[in-house]
């Protein structure tokens, strides 16, 4: 058994069983995949995947458990890469975060300036992608921080961090009828078409749960995963805004009314998370603090000891995060 044949074996399954996918991205030859992955069946005794003819098709019950296993070995291989790196490189290297668009747009910017020039000599890439793309990306290993609000049941393989909560903002010409409306309510804003985030994204979830709370179903006619995207539709007057807090600034006000609705829904909770069993490098670590200030390295250490994600979640019970 080889590190290369398990490698093969976990790519063919990221690259969702087709192996010229897989050999492109692993810069081999698709006969020199198949040859391998043949290799370790024999020795195994057993199919890691099911086929028709020359092509793959499923990943039999004892692949899944073996591609698991393979997964955490070629994990605890990058983290041994890593500790190497940590002691003969301190300040060089690689951070790969993947996240939604109002993170990166909002949250992020000041956190990586301050990084980059603490650490000039480590490369930093912002993904941006949807929460199942988020969660994907990080536990095969492709980036190192997922960065997210919504679906955190994704994030299981995870280990996940609470940063900070936030609110939303309802945004509206100054013309609109809600501009002078004081106290505003639910009833009031379901009145007239909604423009906000995608289902899935930067905490629409908790939108759609105060409107079933109140008895209303809101009426949504357009959706985006972009802030300044649901900004521009309001502008041109097809519907009522309502969008992260985070994601208003002061130019916005000399367009909109913005109306703090924080007293209609619920808070989200961001949180920072990275793979189980993966070495964390001095400089991620920084990163970590810079974004939410009460993850210290004794109190993030304290969490990847712990076993179960209800544990995680108490050890930050007596911590007052901070709002934005």
């Amino acid at each position: 058994m080889k590190l290369q044949q398990l490698r093969y074996i976990v790519e063919v399954v990221n690259n969702n069983l087709n192996v010229s996918a897989t050999a492109e991205n692993l810069f081999t030859s698709q006969p020199g995949i198949s040859k391998q992955v043949c290799m370790l069946e024999d020795e195994l005794g057993i199919q890691v995947f099911e086929r028709s003819g020359k092509h793959l098709t499923k990943v039999t019950p004892a692949g899944k458990e073996i591609i698991r296993f393979a997964s955490e070995i070629l994990g605890k291989v990058e983290s041994i890469k890593a500790i190497s790196s940590q002691y003969t490189q301190p300040d060089q290297g690689m951070l790969n975060i993947a996240t939604t668009h109002t993170q990166a747009r909002y949250a992020l910017p000041d956190v990586i300036q301050g990084f980059i020039k603490r650490y000039p000599k480590v490369s930093l890439h912002v993904h941006q992608g949807t929460p199942t793309q988020i969660s994907e990306s990080v536990v095969k290993g492709k980036t190192d921080f997922a960065i997210a609000t919504e679906a955190l049941h994704l994030y299981q393989d995870l280990i996940m961090l609470p940063c900070y909560h936030w609110n939303r903002s309802v945004i509206v010409p100054k013309t609109h009828p809600l501009a002078s409306v004081k106290n505003i309510s639910i009833e009031d804003i379901a009145k007239f078409p909604i423009v906000t985030y995608v289902f899935g994204f930067t905490g629409r979830s908790e939108l759609d749960d105060a409107f079933n709370a109140a008895g209303f179903a809101p009426n949504v006619v357009f959706t985006a995963t972009d802030a300044d995207v649901i900004k521009t539709y309001v502008r041109l007057g097809v519907g009522v805004g309502v969008v992260a807090s985070m994601a208003v600034n002061e130019d916005d006000e000399d367009d909109f009314c913005v109306i703090d609705a924080s007293h209609l829904f619920k808070s989200s909770t961001t949180s920072i998370g990275f793979r189980k069993g993966s070495f964390l490098r001095d400089y991620m670590y920084d990163f970590m603090i810079r974004f939410a200030p009460h993850l210290t390295r004794p109190l993030v250490e304290k969490a990847i000891q712990l076993k179960y994600t209800a544990e995680v979640s108490k050890l930050f019970e007596d911590i007052e995060l901070p709002t934005r």
